[in-house]
């Protein structure tokens, strides 16, 4: 993990974790049915204490018994451990966008926490979303960088 690299000392805060119905993009991507429900786990990464990357990480329910097991009492160690130690999880696409006020995710990653001075942004925070699969079942994760990620050395 490049930001572990970059700092002291590096430190997840789950934000959330439970059952929600997914925004309607990430519902056609985790080929959930309207009203599904989908698990979410929301984090914060801190880089030596500084909020750095909002992370939400979503899975159909389903796949929580089965697969996906496996990140069942992940608790505070990042995801990433897993994601790229089991070598029989696929990575697929990754996309990268600006996600304006408009975006519910830019709201939830600003919420998480009040720190961050959206001034810099110019309303704006970048973020990149990359697929996963293990089995057939698949892992969305998208990552909402906050501006102090420039200052990591």
């Amino acid at each position: 993990m490049r930001i572990r690299a970059r700092c002291s000392a590096l430190r997840v805060e789950i934000v959330f974790e439970g059952r929600i119905c997914p925004l309607p993009d990430e519902r056609r991507i985790l080929g959930a049915r309207v009203g599904e429900q989908v698990r979410v786990r929301e984090v914060l990464l801190l880089a030596d204490d500084r909020p750095v990357v909002f992370a939400r990480t979503l899975f159909a329910e389903r796949s929580r018994r089965g697969p996906w097991r496996l990140l069942t009492g992940l608790g505070a160690r990042p995801l990433g451990e897993i994601l790229f130690t089991q070598r029989r999880i696929q990575r697929g696409r990754l996309t990268v966008c600006a996600l304006d006020r408009r975006d519910a995710r830019y709201h939830r990653a600003h919420a998480a926490q009040g720190r961050v001075d959206m001034t810099t942004t110019e309303g704006r925070l970048w973020a990149r979303r990359s697929q996963f699969s293990l089995r057939g079942h698949g892992l969305l994760v998208t990552e909402v960088f906050f501006p102090a990620i420039l200052d990591l050395s």
